[in-house]
């Protein structure tokens, strides 16, 4: 059975540092960057 990840891909617009959809992100690679982000519980602090 596959691993589940513990994270995943979000796009961040890099001159606002807003959220915004991965295709977007990666349709833009000037403006935008795709970074991995920690699911819920598995973050920083719980």
């Amino acid at each position: 059975m596959a691993k589940s990840s513990k994270t995943f891909p979000i796009g961040r617009n890099a001159t606002t540092g807003r959220l915004e959809s991965v295709k977007k992100a990666e349709s833009h690679p000037t403006k935008a960057v795709v970074e991995r982000m920690p699911k819920k519980g598995h973050g920083d602090s719980k």
